[in-house]
């Protein structure tokens, strides 16, 4: 049989707050979302009869180790602000207080998140699995997506 291209997807879930700094709503507020986050690689089937992985693209569980490796330990129960808020006291102040303030160079938006995220787990997929695409929920009716076939020069 002649190895076939499979996209093979894992969702998670987990649960992160932030902020809009400077936005013009009620999202400049903290406030909390329990995202979900697809990921998918696209490769081809692994023939070789004699390969532990044989019939898979990317085993479910290194997929997992990665995306909780990179991601979720770090964002779940977190919040995420922009770093160049000017509200330095009360950012110096939110760090002593709680364990897991995040101060990302952009605003917090589900649009930067997902390109974050990207960023955070592209480098650890071989040349034979290709991070596919992403999509990132941010409510059941809100979500922004990340395509290979759109990036790609």
């Amino acid at each position: 049989m002649n190895s076939q291209t499979v996209r093979v997807t894992k969702k998670f879930t987990f649960d992160m707050a932030h902020a809009l700094y400077g936005y013009d709503g009620p999202c400049k507020n903290i406030h909390g979302h329990t995202y979900h986050l697809h990921v998918t690689i696209l490769g081809k089937i692994i023939t070789d009869a004699n390969n532990p992985k044989h019939g898979m693209v990317v085993d479910f569980k290194d997929l997992k180790d990665i995306v909780k490796d990179k991601i979720i330990n770090t964002f779940d129960h977190a919040l995420v602000l922009n770093e160049h808020s000017p509200h330095k006291t009360l950012m110096k102040n939110l760090e002593e207080q709680f364990e897991k303030i995040i101060f990302l160079p952009t605003q917090p938006s589900c649009e930067n998140l997902l390109l974050h995220f990207q960023q955070l787990i592209s480098p650890y997929f071989s040349a034979t699995e290709k991070l596919m695409y992403m999509k990132l929920e941010e409510t059941p009716t809100s979500y922004a997506e990340w395509l290979l076939v759109d990036n790609e020069p």
